[in-house]
């Protein structure tokens, strides 16, 4: 069976401009709203250090975010393909960008912290080799060039 492709579309429209356009960096917004087909709008900005609004959705935090659900979705999988049986799972994840003095930067690492909890009788260790087969599967986490670490934690109830 070959290879098969997947086409992502989204639109991000900048809504930002507060009647003067980009006539200096400090009377422009930041915001934007992401939206895609049949989906709610995600209104991001800039991280706030950069002139953006806290309440919006920062690049990098949707990076982080798409990191930690793509691994979650192949570990949730795994799992159940495995007869480990997950009845929770909670990430607190996070990530390191490095800004370089001209401004611009890139990640250095993100970190994934998730909180597993295990229906009594899941072999612990078969749930903790599954992290490296979702990592070694995760889309993402496969695409970003810096070190992507998983650091999970147990529960069995």
């Amino acid at each position: 069976m070959g290879s098969k492709r997947h086409v992502y579309s989204v639109d991000t429209e900048w809504t930002g401009n507060h009647g003067l356009g980009t006539q200096s960096w400090h009377v422009y917004g930041r915001n934007h709203d992401i939206s895609a087909e049949g989906k709610p709008v995600i209104h991001g900005s800039a991280d706030p250090s950069f002139h953006g609004d806290p309440t919006g959705w920062n690049p990098g935090e949707l990076l982080l975010a798409s990191l930690s659900a793509c691994h979650k979705l192949w570990y949730l999988g795994l799992c159940a393909g495995a007869g480990i049986v997950v009845t929770g799972y909670r990430d607190s994840a996070e990530a390191v960008m490095m800004e370089n003095p001209q401004g611009d930067g890139e990640f250095e690492s993100a970190t994934l912290r998730p909180v597993i909890t295990l229906a009594s009788g899941s072999s612990m260790a078969r749930a903790q080799a599954l992290h490296d087969q979702a990592h070694a599967h995760c889309f993402i986490a496969r695409s970003v060039n810096f070190p992507v670490i998983c650091e999970p934690v147990f529960q069995i109830v």
